[in-house]
């Protein structure tokens, strides 16, 4: 049995908010906390609304702001001699790093928080940055080397019964299988993450698993309305709890559903709205990815070939330097696909 979904992120003073609160809500809130705290000498309550404002700030993508408030939440931990608090920070700069396409920093800031969380005695941090390096790990296409440590958090969450992580690993396991085109395996993995975190009002997990139902809808079931339905209940809730992020990976997926139903016009109107999306937020990944679909959709409508094989090739090797294995795969298969030669990554 799951409880209800819970935040950790948002502690101390902060734990009356709700997983499902607004990020303005929670950055206004976090900061009003955060003020009140430095002005009293609170140091490690000024570490956890710190943390609540990195962590809006974040999703929000506002990345400046983000790695500032990240940084003073651990030097407020560390003043107050908090150790779990300090992996919390780590935990939220670790994540950071990675939106940010800096996946080495990433992996280090991760290990370091779930070193402290393990040291700090709080289980939950430690499972949260296990869970980061695995999805750092995944993310750039190292299946073989992510997928058992997903497991072993999927059965860690599911007998602790956090309906939050549980949803998490399950939609990253689905992730691997639908990537690697085990589509009935993911499509079952993707509905049951729903469905937990709908039961449990985890709305955030639930766009995540919706999109990912609508993505296997798609590509397997060539059912293009069903899928654009699942978009935009998504959708609605990534506008009402201002999830950026999740609203330029959604666009983008409506995006691949389109051009995979031949509307191409319409994809490109979408990729180019995710691209704005993720460059206000500079999220590396997802713009390179909104562009891979944006240089598709332009080559069916027309776009001279020679110029299209540019773009394919600049965008190898952009994918080549962030790291990401699978989506240079894509590339590779775009260029096959669309008929352009293939050109050689330099490494």
């Amino acid at each position: 049995m799951y409880g209800k979904a819970f935040a950790p992120e948002y502690q101390g003073a902060l734990t009356t908010l709700s997983v499902n609160s607004s990020l303005t809500d929670v950055l206004a809130a976090g900061t009003e906390e955060l003020r009140a705290a430095e002005r009293a000498g609170r140091h490690g309550e000024a570490a956890r609304s710190g943390l609540a404002v990195a962590e809006a700030h974040r999703r929000l993508g506002r990345i400046g702001e983000a790695d500032h408030a990240w940084k003073a939440s651990y030097r407020a931990a560390r003043r107050a001699g908090d150790t779990a608090a300090m992996a919390w920070a780590l935990w939220s700069g670790g994540t950071l790093a990675r939106q940010r396409g800096e996946f080495a920093l990433a992996r280090r800031l991760l290990q370091l928080a779930a070193d402290l969380g393990e040291r700090g005695g709080d289980v939950v941090v430690r499972g949260y940055s296990l869970a980061g390096l695995a999805e750092t790990g995944r993310i750039q296409g190292d299946y073989a080397a992510v997928t058992r440590l997903h497991e072993q958090l999927l059965a860690e969450a599911r007998r602790r019964g956090e309906a939050r992580h549980t949803v998490w690993a399950l939609e990253g396991i689905a992730q691997i299988h639908r990537n690697t085109g085990a589509y009935d395996t993911a499509y079952a993995l993707f509905e049951e993450a729903a469905g937990i975190a709908a039961r449990a009002d985890d709305r955030r997990g639930h766009a995540w698993a919706l999109r990912g139902l609508a993505d296997i809808v798609s590509v397997r079931d060539k059912d293009t309305a069903r899928a654009l339905a699942l978009l935009s209940e998504a959708e609605t809730i990534c506008r009402a709890m201002k999830l950026s992020g999740a609203l330029a990976y959604n666009h983008k997926m409506r995006g691949n559903v389109l051009y995979r139903a031949g509307r191409y016009a319409e994809a490109r109107g979408l990729y180019e709205q995710a691209l704005a999306g993720f460059r206000a937020m500079s999220e590396p990944r997802g713009e390179a990815l909104a562009r891979l679909g944006l240089v598709k959709s332009q080559a069916r409508l027309g776009r001279d070939s020679t110029e299209t094989q540019a773009q394919l090739a600049e965008l190898a090797r952009t994918l080549e330097r962030i790291g990401l294995k699978h989506a240079r795969e894509m590339v590779a298969r775009a260029q096959e696909e669309l008929g352009v030669e293939v050109v050689e990554v330099v490494r």
